[in-house]
């Protein structure tokens, strides 16, 4: 400890000893000598061109991405430029629209009859702008007025181009698409079936569709259908495929049960061989309400057809 003391001593000394040596009025001032830049060695020209340089290295102000306006505008239909190039088949036009909006949320508006651009491409049969539209990522799950997905409208149509891009390129949301049902209770295989498309509800019992769904109006499947209008290679399909004959309506009745009053004495024939026996009979006030109920329906679905685009004045 007196080492330590007689060391402070000594440092004291030495501090006093070089202030006694300072002219009168100056201080020792160690912070500048440790703070010193250099700047007072360089010359005048040399600074400015420093100060120069700094100016130039200044950062430009935050600018935002160019706005685009045609994205706002939309007609008294509802319908956007992406939907008005896809009606008048201006495939170009589409094309680079889909391609510079891939993934934005824009591809998937509805119009006024809630049809996204996917739901007028399959209705004016424009398999490429299908299979543009699903890559780029739009929904097709997407319902319209009817509650149909574009699927749907394909199956209603018959269109297969329309049909193999949508199954193609849907991806994680095929199985869900397949088992859509619209507002009328069908799911695409109903409609294929109704509309007598043997080659779609071939193509999507081999996709998964369920063969034995019924309708959720009154719980007929397609074979019920495929025997209401009375179309034999349907029926034979269907039945090829899986379909259950003994599956019965809501009401009670079995395919073989809609074949009593009908012409097609073939499918008649068929069923009667394949029913269980418990389903065959049908008394004849059964019978007057079942056609009933069948013209009903059948009517519409015929009558909500996929042809037309609902255009100003039209």
């Amino acid at each position: 400890m007196a080492g330590f003391a007689a060391m402070n001593s000594n440092q004291r000394d030495y501090f006093m000893a070089e202030e006694r040596d300072l002219k009168p009025g100056k201080q020792m001032n160690y912070a500048e000598d440790r703070l010193d830049s250099g700047l007072d060695s360089l010359k005048e020209d040399e600074y400015q061109k420093i100060l120069s340089e700094m100016e130039d290295m200044t950062m430009e102000p935050h600018r935002e991405r160019p706005s685009e306006p045609w994205k706002t505008q939309i007609t008294e239909d509802g319908d956007t430029l992406l939907h008005l190039a896809v009606i008048h088949e201006e495939k170009g036009c589409a094309l680079q629209i889909i391609e510079r909006l891939r993934a934005d949320p824009y591809l998937n508006i509805q119009n006024n009859q809630r049809q996204t651009p996917l739901h007028l491409a399959v209705i004016t049969d424009q398999a490429e702008i299908v299979a543009s539209l699903l890559k780029a990522g739009c929904d097709p799950l997407l319902v319209d007025h009817s509650g149909n997905t574009a699927l749907h409208i394909a199956c209603s149509k018959g269109s297969q181009n329309c049909f193999g891009a949508l199954t193609q390129f849907s991806g994680k949301h095929l199985s869900s698409l397949i088992s859509a049902v619209n507002y009328n209770g069908h799911t695409s295989l109903h409609l294929a079936t109704l509309f007598g498309f043997l080659h779609l509800v071939e193509d999507l019992v081999k996709l998964g569709a369920d063969v034995n769904a019924q309708e959720q109006c009154n719980g007929r499947t397609s074979l019920h259908l495929a025997v209401d209008m009375q179309n034999y290679q349907l029926v034979s399909l269907l039945i090829s495929n899986g379909a259950n004959v003994n599956s019965v309506t809501y009401g009670g009745y079995s395919p073989y049960h809609l074949t009593h009053g009908r012409q097609n004495q073939d499918i008649q024939q068929l069923l009667f061989q394949l029913t269980r026996p418990d389903l065959r009979d049908l008394t004849s006030d059964s019978e007057d309400s079942d056609d009933s109920e069948l013209e009903e329906e059948s009517y519409s679905e015929s009558d909500e057809m996929y042809d037309d685009i609902h255009l100003a004045g039209c």
